[in-house]
């Protein structure tokens, strides 16, 4: 059975990999919720090109704090960046994660 809640993504943060299946983006923000920023910014670079990885990107850099860096990448993943008081770091990782897994059918 697929993962498809953000609840279930987050108990698999238990686990000592990333959910079988996902893709990297999911997995970069896998890495990012067990506190691995470098594997998880290795997983959005692999993916760079694909928007959601982008996205990612975006996100981590905001999380590091290189704004700058963080702008370019919601550009191209053709997102604006979040205000810091709408979007704190952690809800945006949510709002990503559920955004990016498979829809309940």
């Amino acid at each position: 059975m697929a993962m498809t809640t953000v609840e279930a993504f987050r108990r698999a943060l238990s686990g000592a990999a990333p959910p079988e299946g996902v893709g990297l983006a999911l997995q970069a923000l896998w890495w990012a919720g067990k506190g691995d920023w470098r594997r998880a910014h290795g997983c959005a670079q692999q993916g760079e090109g694909d928007p959601a990885c982008d996205w990612v990107h975006a996100h981590l850099h905001r999380a590091e704090g290189d704004l700058a860096n963080a702008g370019h990448w919601y550009r191209r993943a053709g997102r604006r960046p979040p205000v810091a008081t709408d979007a704190p770091l952690e809800g945006e990782w949510a709002a990503i994660v559920a955004a990016l897994l498979p829809r309940r059918g």
